[in-house]
């Protein structure tokens, strides 16, 4: 599975002669004590679907960051369209027609989608700006590439999918014909999946390139013409999808094959655990964003929450944590009635949480490892003696959770950012395992991570569930939603519209049900 045994076989009706859209030579990036990138080669050819895969802390980010002018090479070439050019800014990367669509979007809710695309691009006619022609401009790219985009409306009516089209859309305006799509797929269902597919052979069909980095190897094999693995930094080959499976490309990025969520054993029991009864609540202009929600979970089961994304779940969980007022509702943990009780105190009644976005409510990206251990446990063992902080017990334990979670890292001292996402989010279960809780809020466990560090997750959830914690599940990946849940209920527009058996449905299946597809009118 060598690059140049790739090349060789290539679909003879791929081939491609109009040259390489991105060539990156030798590119080498070193920060204080590693080395991010090592000796990278990769050859994207133009009006391609080029996909990087690779564990989380292999590179991926640092060399995407490179490439869009975030960060400098210390070593190697970057050549876009057969010119060699040096890039200092994300401005000069997108004077060469580079573009990036993160995997958190930067869309402005209150404005409109035209105003979002035009944002900082704004186009005028004598001094005045000239919307008009902004929109006759967005409507032609969304009519050329199939992204069925609507100039005039608010972004905060827009669904997951639709908001990802905007992103893409607003490069697209900004003259770009390399995009770089960071883990485009992590929020969508696998209908929306195949709708953006569809919309990235538009993209390529019209000669665009596309640099498509995900975890998903599945995803990957579906839609790229190419496929690069980066291991520790640098790149290990180049191969065709045809020519591997899924397990093949896993063992070419960690060195083990790919890893499943699936349990089989039944650990429920009869003694409810945690209650969720009533839960309403009502954003400022007065809509119910939860709508009389009531759910039961017991001791070693873990219950899986399915919907796309912006339909109550987050609500759900940080009313849950006491982070969100409730309009109406009971909260219960056994016998004892939590619904007036503040986070801290909710936490030290037993109730662990791994939240969505690590960065903002799980860690500080600033301070070392053993303060984020005490992050949300400082009132508690080992992190308190007496009134005060036992920064030697902290640190023990922060030692503990370092070699029990796999999490790499050359010390306790050093910062959080300095972590990949995989190895920041092992440090945040490992946490919230700690200390024998009786509830695990679990919301997005695996998003962003590499499968290596997915299993690890996958299988202390699972261990957790054996031991008795009972456990609700918020995923975006239905395989893991199936794999791991005891029962799933679907969430749409703030209300349970369906209860499904996750040992019989597919994720066709549950994909339609969170869409209101099957919902009766």
């Amino acid at each position: 599975m060598s690059t140049s045994s790739a090349s060789s076989t290539a679909d003879p009706s791929r081939v491609d002669d109009t040259g390489m859209a991105v060539e990156l030579r030798g590119i080498t990036k070193r920060f204080p004590g590693v080395v991010a990138n090592k000796d990278v080669n990769i050859a994207v050819r133009r009006g391609r679907v080029h996909a990087i895969v690779g564990e989380n802390g292999a590179g991926k980010s640092t060399l995407m960051n490179t490439l869009y002018g975030m960060q400098r090479p210390d070593e190697g070439t970057i050549m876009i369209e057969g010119k060699e050019v040096a890039f200092h800014s994300p401005s000069d990367a997108i004077a060469a027609g580079i573009g990036m669509v993160h995997q958190h979007f930067m869309l402005a809710d209150n404005l409109t989608v035209l105003e979002n695309v035009v944002l900082g691009s704004e186009p005028s006619r004598g001094g005045f700006l000239d919307f008009g022609r902004a929109r006759s401009r967005i409507q032609e790219i969304s009519d050329t590439y199939g992204l069925d985009v609507r100039p005039d409306v608010r972004v905060e009516d827009l669904g997951v999918g639709d908001r990802q089209r905007v992103e893409i859309l607003k490069v697209l305006y900004r003259g770009a014909r390399i995009l770089i799509l960071d883990e485009p797929t992590a929020v969508l269902v696998p209908q929306e999946v195949e709708e953006l597919f569809d919309n990235l052979r538009e993209l390529t069909g019209e000669g665009l390139t596309v640099l498509f980095i995900s975890h998903k190897l599945d995803e990957v094999l579906s839609v790229a013409d190419e496929i690069t693995v980066i291991r520790r930094g640098t790149t290990v080959d180049t191969v065709l999808p045809a020519d591997v499976t899924a397990r093949q490309l896993a063992q070419l990025m960690v060195g083990s094959e790919l890893p499943t969520p699936e349990t089989r054993e039944s650990t429920v029991t009869d003694t409810v655990e945690l209650t969720v009864e009533g839960f309403t609540m009502h954003n400022l202009e007065g809509r119910a964003v939860l709508d009389d929600v009531s759910f039961d979970i017991r001791r070693g089961q873990v219950l899986g929450i399915a919907g796309v994304e912006g339909n109550g779940q987050a609500e759900l969980v940080e009313a849950i944590m006491g982070m969100r007022a409730l309009s109406s509702g009971t909260l219960r943990l056994a016998d004892r009635d939590l619904s007036s009780w503040r986070t801290r105190e909710r936490r030290e009644a037993g109730i662990a949480y791994i939240p969505e976005d690590r960065h903002r409510h799980g860690m500080l990206l600033d301070a070392p490892l053993w303060e984020n251990r005490v992050l949300g446990h400082q009132t508690q063992p080992p992190n308190v003696k007496g009134p005060w902080i036992d920064k030697a017990g902290a640190r023990r334990d922060t030692q503990r959770i370092i070699e029990q979670y796999d999490v790499r890292t050359p010390g306790v001292d050093v910062l959080a950012s300095s972590l990949s996402g995989g190895n920041q989010q092992k440090l945040i279960v490992g946490r919230e395992m700690s200390g024998e809780p009786r509830v695990l809020i679990a919301s997005h466990p695996t998003r962003g991570v590499d499968v290596g560090a997915q299993a690890a997750i996958w299988e202390h959830i699972r261990q957790a569930r054996r031991d008795g914690l009972a456990v609700l599940l918020i995923s975006a990946d239905l395989d893991e939603l199936i794999g791991l849940s005891d029962s799933i209920k679907v969430i749409l527009r703030g209300r349970f519209v369906a209860d499904v058996d996750p040992s019989d449905v597919t994720p066709e299946q549950l994909g339609s049900a969170m869409t209101g597809a099957g919902e009766k009118a």
